[in-house]
Formats: C-alpha cells, structure tokens, sequence
C-alpha cells in the first residue's frame, strides 16, 4: 500500500492550518464601527446633558439640542466638538473622569459610564456626523413654539393658588391662560413632548410638568411662573413620569413612573430623597400626608400604597389587598386639603374616598379604609379634585370619545385625623428601628 499521497495531504493540511494561524498577524485591525449621533450618543446627551443644556435653560450658555449649536461653543468660547479629533474637544474633557473619579460634567451627578464616553469618543473621532432622520429634525423651543392643526389632547389642567391662572398640558408644552378667560399668559415649551401632569406649588410662584419622551425617556421640570423660566429640569427612568405633586411645604416633588416605581426629589436641586418600589405596574399618581411626611401612590396594579419619607419604606396598602376585590389600575389620586383622607378613580369608573392611616387591623376580606364610594361614571376615571376648602369633591371620566363630570357636595368634618385615627397610630412605629436598618 502506497502512504505517500496521504502524507502529502497531510503535510499540506498542516502547512495550511499554519498559515491560517499566522494570518491574523498580518492584517489590519477591523475599523471601529460606525457611530451613529442619532441612535447611540444622542440617547446619552438626551438623558444626561440637555436638562441643563437646552434652549430653556441653556447653562453656560451652551445648547445641546440643536446639532448645530452642539458643535459650537457655550461662554467658555472653547469649542466642544471637533469632528475627527475628541483630543480637542472640550466636551469630552469635561465628561472623562480625573483621578478621583469625579467629572466636571454632568454637573452633580455621577460620571458617565466609561462604554458611554468611548462611544461619544468614537463618534467624535468618526466625523461627529449628525445622521438624524429627516421626519426627526423638528424641534420645538420658546421662539419656536408647536403650531397645531387640531385641538390637543389636555392630560392635566391646574388652577394657581389665587385663581389667576389655568395651566393647561399641550404638546411639548404648557400653556397658561388667563383664568378669566381674557387671553393667553404664556406658552412655557420644553424637551417634553408629552406633558402628564401639571401642578402649582403651594405658594403659586413655580410650576411642576411631570412627562417625557415616550419610550425614552422621562423628566420633571419646574418652572419660574414670573420669569416664565426653566429652573429645573430632571430626567429619569426610560419612559414618561406621571402625577408630579408638592409636598405641602413646597420643598419636595413626588411622582409615579412607568418602571412601577414612585420617587420623590428637591425641588431646587433634583436630589432624589424617596425611591420605593413595592408596586407592581406603572404608578399614575401620588399624594402627600398632610405634614409632608408621607407619599401616597396609585398605580395600574389596582393598589394605593403609603410610604413614609424619612425612610423610605413602604408602610401599609390602603386598598384592599384580597385577590379580585378591586376591579381596575387606579389612575388618579388627590388628598382632602384639611383631612388625612383621599379621593381617587381609575378603570372602574368608581370614583372612591379613602382614610390614609389605618384604624383596623387588616383582615383578608377587608377594605377597611374605605370611607364611602360615589356612583360609577361612565367609562374611566381620569381625574380627581377637591375644591380649596374640601366641600366639594369632583370627578372626570371618558370613554370612546365621551365622558362625565361628576361634582359633589359633602361634609367631611373638619378633624384631620380622627380620634380612632389617632390611637391606632400611637401603637404602630412610624419609623425603623436601629436593629431594623
């Protein structure tokens, strides 16, 4: 039997598998992929940097919503971008952290993640090519206000405290009327596109807009009513936030999200002070105790739940809590402006007050924090009110291009915890003990 051929085969197998080993050596690394400004860096100037860089609050005098501005450069006169060289572009000098790990931008927040900073490197080093869609360049700002062909859907109206002025949600702003009637304030245009709640501070003198980018991003700005200027504006979670409201001093802003999460921040500062996370669907609403010492939250997961703020824990569900009891998500909540009770309504189109502390122990079986339920309105409760002095309680529903008003008369007693109340809530811990954390 003839073993040559075999060998021969043999050695050039082995000779080509060498070769193949030894290939990679000689060739070029792959070329970076391609960036891309609108799918991967704008996301992340999106969620970080154009709350304090926009053309309604544009800090230090540098704008990061327009692709154009964002090139330029803010008073620093020192230019951010320079396609092809991220050496010289100060935007990334300001984003890498030093060697104590901290960044100058975002100011008072955490470095960006060093994946985000190569990709904005990367992007830079590309061309800083702007390769936004065409049916995307539209932008909205205070000079270049939304133009509408129909009526916009209104998600959220508010009075201000003296009566003077109506805000009204629109698209990618708020507009506030003259509550005369006389005339339109002002138009108060912002990074939202879809605003879910509008709410005065108890004093008047600034708006809170909870909304977002649908399915990108969500944010809560805070306006100057007077100045008609944007002081605030705070992105969180990926999605639109709902149901912004002051605590009763006007420090804090509470606000449900779409990650079934409710927070709390400052007002001033943004500083995130309440995280809980004990609902099981998005969160439409919140409400706070009377002292500003808890945060009531309503959700799609048919529960409103109780909070207590200085720890932020979750403290009791004053819904009921036995399977099939509630028959729809609970999407609006508002508390009695004298008393520790709430009025709120949701798919059930059942419009419901409820105490805020528990003055029973908890059975299965009970929904003993209820106070009374009103007759159903027709499709789903979207909103709840109380008149300012708390004797007239109000309810608005739709359903198919129809709905309701319900307005109601009834004397609620002017104690703001009950007698019952108020024992019950010596016996229970309003905050953990030093073995409990």
């Amino acid at each position: 039997m003839n073993y040559k051929p075999l060998l021969t085969g043999l050695g050039v197998l082995t000779l080509t598998a060498a070769s193949l080993l030894a290939a990679p050596a000689d060739k070029k690394p792959a070329p970076a992929k391609p960036v891309s400004y609108y799918k991967d860096v704008r996301p992340v100037f999106q969620a970080n940097c154009q709350g304090c860089h926009q053309p309604a609050k544009s800090r230090g005098g540098y704008v990061m919503t327009d692709f154009k501005l964002l090139l330029g450069a803010g008073d620093s006169k020192e230019v951010a971008i320079v396609p092809k060289s991220p050496e010289k572009s100060h935007l990334v000098q300001l984003i890498t952290p030093k060697a104590d790990g901290k960044a100058e931008m975002p100011e008072g927040k955490k470095p960006l993640h060093a994946t985000e900073i190569e990709t904005i490197r990367q992007w830079i080093a590309q061309g800083a090519l702007d390769d936004t869609p065409t049916n995307a360049r539209e932008r909205y700002d205070m000079n270049h206000p939304p133009v509408y062909s129909l009526p916009p859907v209104i998600t959220s109206l508010d009075y201000s405290p003296d009566g003077k002025l109506l805000a009204v949600a629109g698209f990618h702003e708020v507009l506030l009327h003259k509550a005369d009637g006389s005339g339109l304030a002002a138009r108060l245009v912002g990074l939202s596109e879809r605003i879910e709640s509008v709410k005065f501070s108890p004093d008047g003198k600034r708006l809170a807009v909870a909304g977002g980018l649908p399915g990108r991003m969500g944010e809560i700005q805070i306006w100057d009513v007077e100045k008609r200027k944007l002081t605030l504006s705070h992105s969180v979670t990926f999605d639109t936030v709902y149901g912004a409201t002051w605590s009763p001093d006007g420090t804090l802003i509470s606000f449900g999200c779409g990650d079934n999460t409710v927070r709390a921040i400052e007002a001033d500062t943004a500083k995130q002070v309440l995280f809980m996370g004990s609902h099981s669907d998005w969160v439409r609403g919140t409400a706070w105790s009377l002292k500003g010492d808890n945060v009531i939250s309503v959700s799609r997961d048919m529960t409103a739940k109780l909070t207590e703020v200085a720890t932020q824990r979750f403290v009791d569900n004053l819904t009921s809590i036995t399977p099939n009891a509630l028959k729809g998500g609970i999407a609006t909540v508002v508390r009695h402006p004298l008393r520790e009770e709430i009025f709120m309504g949701g798919s059930d189109g059942v419009p419901k007050v409820y105490q805020i502390f528990r003055t029973a122990v908890r059975q299965i079986g009970d929904d003993n924090n209820g106070v009374f339920t009103l007759e159903p309105l027709l499709g789903r409760i979207t909103s709840t009110a109380f008149s300012a002095d708390g004797t007239v309680l109000a309810a608005a529903s739709a359903l198919d291009g129809k709905g309701e008003v319900l307005a109601a008369t009834f004397t609620f007693g002017t104690n703001a915890i009950t007698k019952e109340m108020a024992d019950v809530m010596k016996k229970i811990p309003t905050s953990r003990t030093p073995q409990d954390k």
